[in-house]
């Protein structure tokens, strides 16, 4: 039986930088470094945020962006903090997709390994009852 989500893990060719994106966007607090001492298949740190683990192993990028990404949850209040502080980062911010009302607000941005992150404000539960109000209308 599924308990819940174990982990994450990003590869990535500079473990510094991704450790710069994760404490500064989203105040990851790092929990385990490899060092010299290699357990798995390379190098790796992980991290906290928001009660996940985020594990980050040294490796090759992607050879392209995709829309497959990770959304962390923020109150919508806080999106221009985060954009300000990936701004700080020099981040690649990709345009948001179009939104019906009701759904949330998202930020998206692109870190130098071709993942993509999205910041959102809304819930699972708020979508689909705006998709069935607008199902509904439609009908």
């Amino acid at each position: 039986m599924i308990e819940g989500l174990s982990h994450m893990t990003f590869i990535v060719r500079d473990l510094d930088r991704m450790t710069d994106i994760l404490q500064v966007v989203f105040d990851a607090k790092q929990v385990y470094a490899s060092g010299k001492r290699q357990f798995s298949l390379s190098p790796e740190r992980f991290f906290v945020i928001g009660g996940l683990w985020i594990a980050i192993m040294k490796g090759e990028a992607l050879s392209e962006r995709t829309y497959n990404h990770i959304a962390f949850k923020v109150p919508d209040d806080t999106l221009d903090l985060y954009l300000e502080r990936i701004e700080r980062l020099g981040l690649d911010v990709r345009p948001p997709r179009p939104r019906v009302e009701g759904e949330g607000r998202s930020l998206y941005f692109h870190d130098a390994d071709n993942h993509l992150f999205e910041l959102h404000s809304g819930t699972l539960d708020g979508r689909l009852t705006t998709y069935g109000r607008l199902e509904a209308v439609n009908e």
